[in-house]
């Protein structure tokens, strides 16, 4: 009677078909989170990565044969996911978002490794851990975000018609809030007043940051 179920196992790819239905939970389970923080690679993209790491992975264990390495290919997998995680990043068009989301496929696809390869409570573990570390620790940083600074930096600029807009780039992609800015002419220069409020580090960070900007000349802190 073993056997026979062990047949009826290997005829009809049940723990595949298995690993693919535990895939498509976890990876749906983390892809729920993130959709529902508006995040660019959501619900089923987490779950086709989930899924494609954990078919990947067990056909690369059953085609191996003799001295084939059977981690050959899932190995690639890592390569394929960077090149996804990359195109996250950039998704904001020059703003440095995206790293968690990034972040988050990378692990998802390891978990999917993971799958394929039949430790399941690893993976298990391993969707809960990330899970708590999206939400959880998301109420921490709002805690660290009420603790940040705020200071004021006057900037003397050429006054060029995309200059202010450039400007607000250049801090936004730093981490900094702009909590309230002013502008106005000075001789032959445009002088623009923020108020940021953000870490501490970040201050420093903004200060070089306008500085190699082409349409700045001089930048100051209101310390």
């Amino acid at each position: 009677m073993q056997e026979f179920m062990q047949k009826v196992v290997e005829v009809l790819r049940l723990e595949l078909m298995g690993q693919l239905a535990l895939g498509t939970i976890l990876g749906g389970a983390i892809g729920l989170e993130r959709e529902l923080g508006g995040k660019p690679a959501g619900l089923r993209t987490n779950i086709l990565i989930c899924l494609g790491s954990v078919l990947y992975t067990k056909l690369s264990i059953t085609m191996a044969t003799g001295n084939a390495d059977p981690t050959r290919v899932a190995a690639q997998i890592v390569t394929g996911v960077g090149f996804i995680g990359a195109g996250t990043i950039l998704h904001a068009r020059g703003m440095v978002v995206g790293l968690t989301s990034a972040a988050t496929i990378w692990v998802v696809a390891a978990i999917g490794v993971a799958l394929g390869a039949g430790f399941y409570l690893e993976a298990i573990g391993t969707t809960l851990l990330v899970l708590l570390v999206l939400q959880g620790l998301g109420r921490v940083e709002l805690v660290v975000e009420r603790q940040s600074t705020t200071s004021r930096v006057s900037i003397h600029a050429r006054p060029e018609p995309t200059v202010l807009e450039e400007l607000e780039t250049v801090v936004r992609r730093t981490g900094l809030d702009i909590v309230q800015q002013q502008s106005r002419r000075e001789n032959v220069d445009l002088v623009v007043d923020f108020e940021l409020r953000g870490p501490k580090r970040l201050h420093d960070q903004v200060m070089v940051a306008l500085l190699h900007h082409p349409g700045v000349r001089t930048v100051s802190s209101g310390e």
